[in-house]
C-alpha cells in the first residue's frame, strides 16, 4: 500500500523551493496521490533551456519501496526517452532505486539526464544514432521540439481558447481543460483529443 503521508510530505518539499529548482509534483486530476503530475524545467546550456516538461507520475502499491513509474506527458526528443511513448531509460527508476529517494532525487535526476544523454543505452535507437553521427541535427532538432512542445505559447488565455473552440471543441470544455493543464495548449488539445 502508498505510504500516503510520505507523499504528503515529498509533495510539501517539491513545491516549498519552486522558486529556486522550477520543479513541482502536484496530483493528476483528482486528489489521487498515487497519480501525479511534475514540472521540470529544461537545464540551461542544453537544446531544452527555456522548455518546462510535464512528466506523468504513478506510484506502484509498494512505494516507496517501488520505484515510482514516470514517462515525458511532454514529448521530447533525446536518446534515453521514447519519442513516441515518453518512456524514460533511467536506473534509479528501474534496477537502482532506493526508499532513501525521493519524487524530488528522481526528478533531478531526470533532469539531469536531459543534460547528458547516454546515447549508448537508449531508449530510442533513432534518436541516439542521430545524436552520434549527427549531432549538430539532433540539437536542432531537439530545439525544435523543446519550442514545440515544451514552452508555454505568448498566446493570451482568450486567444488560446479561441484557438481551440475554432477547432470544434465546446467553449466550457476548452477552459476547463486549459485551466486542468495550466494553460498548456499543447496538453489541453491532447486531453481534447482524448475524450
Amino acid at each position: 500500500m502508498v505510504d500516503f503521508a510520505r507523499v504528503q510530505k515529498e509533495l510539501q518539499e517539491c513545491n516549498r523551493d519552486f522558486e529556486v529548482s522550477g520543479i513541482r509534483v502536484v496530483p493528476n486530476g483528482e486528489a489521487n496521490l498515487a497519480h501525479l503530475l511534475g514540472t521540470i524545467p529544461g537545464p540551461l546550456g542544453t537544446p531544452y533551456e527555456g522548455g518546462t516538461f510535464k512528466i506523468d507520475i504513478t506510484l506502484p502499491d509498494g512505494y516507496p519501496f517501488e520505484p515510482p513509474k514516470m514517462r515525458f506527458a511532454t514529448k521530447v526528443w533525446h536518446p534515453n526517452i521514447s519519442s513516441q511513448s515518453g518512456a524514460i531509460c533511467l536506473d534509479i527508476l528501474k534496477d537502482q532505486w532506493s526508499p532513501a529517494l525521493t519524487l524530488k532525487t528522481a526528478l533531478l535526476s531526470v533532469q539531469a539526464l536531459l543534460s547528458a544523454p547516454e546515447p549508448d543505452d537508449p531508449q530510442d535507437a533513432v534518436v541516439a544514432q542521430q545524436y552520434l553521427r549527427d549531432y549538430q541535427t539532433f540539437v536542432g532538432t531537439a530545439r525544435y521540439w523543446t519550442e514545440a512542445f515544451a514552452m508555454i505559447s505568448s498566446l493570451g488565455v482568450e486567444e488560446k481558447v479561441q484557438k481551440l473552440v475554432e477547432m470544434g471543441f465546446p467553449e466550457a470544455l476548452v477552459r476547463s481543460t486549459l485551466e486542468s493543464v495550466g494553460g498548456d495548449e499543447n496538453l489541453a488539445l491532447e486531453k481534447l483529443c482524448s475524450t
